[in-house]
């Protein structure tokens, strides 16, 4: 049951001013394992809750891996690439051949801060372009998911603190041999913060594209869970387009003991809310919103609950 709320009276007046395009999703479809992945119905939920129909977007894999986060961490690692080169690589149809492409950069190396889903993605992609990884996570995150990180063949090293501080240790890295693919704003370092925000995009569009397929409306509501932001700010972007895009109204759900967008909006700002972030919903344990992900987060999303963890 929901312990806090915060409504967003304004929300659905706004309209992102951020493009969005099917770029991102043209580029997964060449990486290796691209599939689309299922819209569940769920007709059981559907009854219990009241309404016609409930779908669920199910991103228990994708791309070989548990989690949708090889999607954002992919794109930016991408786009980084392309800047650090000074130009997109080009005539690539297999992830072996933009490892070619970038092999005239020398050893590189991509470091990222993570609860684990994101820096194992980060891993993965340094992997299939033959760069190293350096992953930082913070004190009390899983065993199981360290080891993911490892056996993507990067190193992995446990920060006393928590993510913000796991972060931080990741940005140091950053320079001429290392580039930071990190889904939160870094000061200085936010672009790929952006890149992330706008690979998630293509859950968005694997979703109208199967609505369309299927001769369906448009949602009349969408639920996303917030943890620094990228993903709701990717929804946002999906959803407040120009008219005549659809207009559903949006939920964002965080855990009650890691609710920092809930408590920003409250506050009128962002601010930062103290650990332990201990929720059983790891991959939403952040202290801090992103600054990147927030002017979208605070302006399109019409309701916030924080949620406690089930018992």
């Amino acid at each position: 049951m929901p312990t806090r709320t915060f409504v967003n009276p304004s929300a659905r007046g706004y309209t992102s001013p951020n493009p969005v395009t099917r770029e991102p999703l043209e580029f997964h479809r060449r990486l290796p394992g691209y599939e689309e992945t299922p819209l569940v119905d769920t007709p059981s939920l559907a009854k219990a809750l009241g309404v016609a129909e409930v779908l669920v977007k199910d991103e228990s894999g994708r791309l070989g891996l548990p989690s949708f986060k090889i999607l954002g961490a992919s794109w930016a690692t991408f786009r980084a690439v392309a800047e650090r080169l000074g130009e997109e690589p080009a005539g690539w149809r297999t992830a072996g051949d933009l490892a070619e492409r970038v092999a005239e950069l020398g050893p590189l190396t991509l470091s990222a801060a993570t609860d684990g889903n994101h820096g194992r993605a980060v891993a993965r992609m340094a992997r299939l372009l033959g760069f190293g990884a350096r992953i930082f996570v913070p004190e009390g995150t899983a065993r199981a998911r360290i080891e993911g990180i490892e056996s993507e063949g990067a190193a992995v090293t446990v920060v006393d603190g928590t993510y913000e501080d796991a972060v931080e240790a990741a940005a140091g890295l950053a320079g001429d041999r290392c580039l930071l693919i990190q889904d939160t704003a870094v000061d200085g370092q936010d672009r790929t913060a952006q890149w992330v925000i706008e690979g998630y995009s293509t859950i968005l569009w694997e979703v109208g594209d199967k609505l369309a397929q299927l001769d369906q409306d448009p949602p009349d509501l969408v639920a996303v869970q917030i943890g620094v932001g990228a993903l709701a700010a990717s929804v946002v972007r999906q959803f407040r387009r120009p008219a005549p895009s659809p207009r559903p109204r949006i939920v964002g759900v965080e855990p009650d003991r890691a609710a920092c967008v809930l408590a920003s909006m409250e506050a009128g700002g962002i601010v930062t809310i103290p650990g332990p972030h201990d929720s059983a919903m790891a991959g939403l344990n952040c202290g801090t919103p992103s600054s990147v992900a927030w002017p979208e987060v605070s302006a399109g999303i019409d309701l916030f609950v924080a949620v406690e963890d089930q018992r």
